[in-house]
């Protein structure tokens, strides 16, 4: 893969825009409560657990494992290209803890499908929430 056929990401323009301390998910007990009762959202390229958090500011935890993606520069590349769709789309999935983990196949996409793969996970998890906001 060249970096030609990469888009250039482009960075926060405003300060709610931006990808803050408390937009990430830190220590593992807030991953063990994101595991233990997930939605999921599957595809070839990652796997997205999603649930609901008490605070209203949507929180993002990375799982972007060694064993799927070698090199240290495209495991980089995945966690810039999902952070960034994460900060574009926070305002819309707030109110939810995820966490990102990826599959062999995002190693080798170029950012512009990884992109639209993770919008797609996106509208998942807000329509997960939606659905779990209708069972109480």
């Amino acid at each position: 893969m060249t970096r030609a056929t990469n888009k250039k990401i482009t960075t926060a323009s405003s300060k709610d825009e931006r990808f803050t301390q408390g937009s990430r998910l830190a220590g593992a007990a807030s991953f063990s409560h994101v595991f233990k009762k997930a939605e999921r959202s599957r595809d070839k390229m990652f796997t997205v657990l999603c649930r609901a958090n008490e605070e209203q500011e949507a929180r993002l935890g990375l799982a972007i494992a060694k064993k799927h993606c070698r090199l240290a520069t495209n495991r980089n590349r995945l966690k810039r290209v999902v952070r960034e769709s994460f900060r574009r789309h926070k305002t819309e999935l707030s109110g939810l803890d995820i966490v990102v983990l990826n599959k062999p196949a995002a190693a080798q996409t170029n950012n512009e499908q990884l992109f639209k793969c993770l919008e797609k996970h996106w509208r998942n998890c807000q329509n997960a929430a939606v659905g779990e906001v209708g069972k109480h």
